[in-house]
């Protein structure tokens, strides 16, 4: 008779391996279409099976919903980020049940963190413990320590005679004459892609576990880094800094003065993004580290008032740089990493107004890092529900100097990087404009786009649901979209797939 444990590991590691089979047939060897979406809700199905104490679990509740969700995005449109999301919601709603309530975000990043780490010898942790479980009498012997007892018999078999056939010619001959299968390198990439998926998903069906997390620091409230009166003076120095640089903003970025000759519009917004948000994150971090709630300096009214002032001060430092960057995509185009930067620099935005918040009414340093992960996770599952490509190609195909725009000139090369998601905004642009050069440097280029497109979803392990959808909206734009052929110009040739 089999014990409980042994029955409990053989129904997961029979899961993992239907995983693997089913991961094998569906993605292995081809860019991922709506059947990764397929998979991976087999892959919350069996693990809701397997693992049953969530059900009752409020948390792990809505982490299943969330996974689910992730799968009916990545059914409609695979993406890495829907992936990753996917992974940590089905995570968390595996362990959900062993977690004491109103944990935070900081102790639940270790425990994700353990359960990664830990799945890579998590197959052979189990095989350990049931070698060592004793069956019934007569029952005869336990598969696991069969396992267990092979292991190292047949690595080491294999690594001596590997090293004997290299040092002896007449074993290498004699070895070289079997007639054994010598794996080509598609075989080994699947041998290693099937060890990958078995790890992933068993170590989701079996999370390691860790009682000891490490705590956030937590100082007293008498205890401060440096004097109040110099923290005082830096917040003074700080905002008369931050107020020479507000007010070049606001005179010439903010006003549309005239800058000097030597200096563009376009270089002084591109050269002040990027440093201006590195430094209201110096900022926020100044405030955490030298203003912790209930210390002699966070409760200075003056401080507590010059805080305030420097943290407006900042706002208005992201709120010039959002303009900068819109001001530079005005004139060079929009791409999806200048769109998510502004994405970004919101999130930045938020994260000091709630550092402010959180030392105004002295809240804990959990509550800090559960909203600022809260805000970020409704960014991300945003971000991986709405595809970015199609708003980037629409508004440089409405905004390029093509379509009457006073931007640079439509960058074809990288409107084909977007792949199937600028065939709409590409083929309704030809179709309205009245220049026949340009028609004609356009057409065969997304005529290209096009007929890779369709080879793509005539494979039905890469055919993806939106993509289908494109297709039917681009037949009636373009009604001959089906005759499309590749593209013979150099031109053309250019990692179209990065949707």
């Amino acid at each position: 008779m089999i014990t409980a444990i042994q029955s409990g590991f053989w129904f997961k590691i029979s899961a993992a391996v239907l995983l693997v089979v089913t991961a094998d047939i569906l993605v292995f060897d081809t860019i991922p279409g709506s059947v990764l979406g397929v998979f991976c809700l087999l892959w919350l199905v069996l693990a809701a099976s397997v693992r049953k104490g969530w059900r009752g679990d409020r948390r792990g509740q809505w982490a299943a919903l969330a996974a689910l969700a992730m799968s009916a995005v990545m059914i409609d449109r695979p993406s890495l980020l829907a992936w990753i999301l996917f992974g940590i919601a089905l995570m968390v709603a595996m362990q959900s049940a062993r977690v004491r309530p109103h944990e935070d975000a900081w102790r639940w990043a270790q425990r994700l963190i353990v359960n990664v780490l830990g799945a890579f010898i998590a197959p052979a942790l189990d095989l350990r413990t049931l070698s060592r479980a004793k069956t019934r009498k007569g029952a005869g012997v336990a598969p696991a320590r069969v396992l267990h007892f092979l292991v190292v018999p047949v690595i080491g078999a294999v690594v001596f005679i590997g090293l004997f056939s290299m040092a002896n010619p007449l074993l290498a001959d004699f070895i070289s004459r079997l007639s054994v299968p010598r794996p080509g390198e598609n075989q080994i990439a699947r041998v290693i892609f099937w060890g990958i998926v078995l790890i992933g998903t068993y170590g989701v069906f079996r999370p390691r576990w860790r009682r000891k997390l490490i705590a956030l620091p937590h100082r007293s409230s008498d205890t401060s880094f440096i004097p109040a009166a110099s923290v005082m003076a830096s917040l003074v120095v700080f905002n008369l800094i931050f107020a020479v640089q507000n007010g070049l903003d606001l005179a010439f970025l903010w006003s549309g003065a005239s800058l000097p000759a030597e200096i563009t519009l376009a270089e002084y917004a591109h050269r002040g993004a990027y440093p201006l948000i590195f430094t209201a994150l110096l900022a926020g971090l100044f405030v955490l580290v030298f203003l912790h709630p209930g210390s002699t300096t966070a409760n200075n009214p003056w401080i507590r008032r010059l805080v305030v002032l420097w943290v407006g001060q900042n706002l208005l430092l992201v709120a010039s740089s959002l303009l900068r960057t819109a001001e530079y995509i005005d004139v060079y185009s929009l791409t999806r990493l200048r769109l998510s930067a502004m994405i970004w620099m919101v999130l930045v935005a938020v994260g000091l107004c709630l550092i402010c918040w959180r030392l105004l009414k002295n809240r804990s340093g959990s509550w800090l890092i559960n909203t600022n992960v809260a805000a970020c996770a409704i960014v991300l599952f945003t971000a991986a529900t709405i595809d970015l490509g199609p708003i980037v190609a629409a508004w440089n195909t409405t905004h390029a100097r093509e379509a009457g725009g006073h931007g640079q000139p439509l960058d074809l090369p990288y409107l084909m990087t977007l792949g199937g998601a600028s065939v709409l905004s590409l083929a309704r642009m030809e179709q309205r404009t009245g220049d026949p050069a340009f028609k004609a440097t356009v057409r065969p280029m997304l005529d290209d786009r096009i007929f890779s497109l369709t080879q793509r979803q005539a494979d039905w392990r890469s055919w993806r649901w939106r993509d289908a959808r494109r297709l039917s909206r681009l037949r009636s734009i373009r009604p001959d979209a089906l005759a499309a052929r590749p593209c013979p110009s150099p031109a053309c040739d250019t990692d179209w797939i990065r949707t």
